[in-house]
């Protein structure tokens, strides 16, 4: 493998495993196993596993920025039609996967936050981020006359973003997509429906 193949190997590969097992719980040694490559190598591409897992940590969130630019940026569409898309897309994903690992920024967060005050600064600013995302593509719902007026784009951007990461999480645990599809309904068929 090249430089840049192998080192995307080991942070795919660290992806699946922290996604499956947690990051307190996922063993670098585990991980070139897995990547089937030598022990040296690890160390010349990260200068630790908490190196490692930022890497993984924003790789994770460009794949996932990428994500919501095509679905919340789509022109052909009205702002809250992108805005459901986006997440009827991620409710298919997380089926595809029998509902399980659910979304790496949430994960780490719950197991990351407090006790890593470098990986809590790096979620905050990504799910910040994200929340930036919601909230630009419902002022323009509201522009276009799709919501009311007196709502606050922040403030339901961020009733979004948390709603969405808990139902995530419910449904990890109950195994089943209805919390993802209760959110979307209560969302698109009530919360917003100008």
């Amino acid at each position: 493998m090249g430089k840049e193949t192998t080192k995307t190997t080991l942070l795919e590969i660290g992806t699946r495993i922290i996604l499956e097992k947690g990051f307190n719980h996922t063993g670098i040694q585990e991980i070139l196993q897995t990547a089937g490559v030598p022990k040296g190598s690890f160390y010349y591409y990260f200068k630790s596993k908490e190196d490692f897992g930022l890497q993984v940590l924003e790789n994770y969130a460009q794949a996932y920025q990428a994500t919501l630019e095509r679905c919340l940026e789509d022109q052909t569409l009205t702002p809250l039609s992108r805005l459901r898309r986006h997440f009827e897309e991620s409710c298919k994903r997380f089926e595809s996967r029998q509902c399980r690992n659910g979304c790496l920024i949430g994960n780490l967060s719950q197991e990351l936050a407090d006790q890593s005050e470098i990986f809590r600064s790096r979620l905050e600013e990504i799910l910040s981020h994200w929340r930036e995302r919601f909230a630009k593509c419902l002022y323009e719902a509201q522009e276009a006359g799709e919501i009311p007026s007196d709502l606050n784009p922040h403030d339901l951007a961020e009733f979004l973003l948390n709603s969405w990461e808990g139902a995530i999480l419910r449904a990890k645990v109950t195994k089943t997509i209805a919390p993802l599809e209760a959110f979307i309904q209560i969302v698109f068929e009530s919360t917003l429906k100008g």
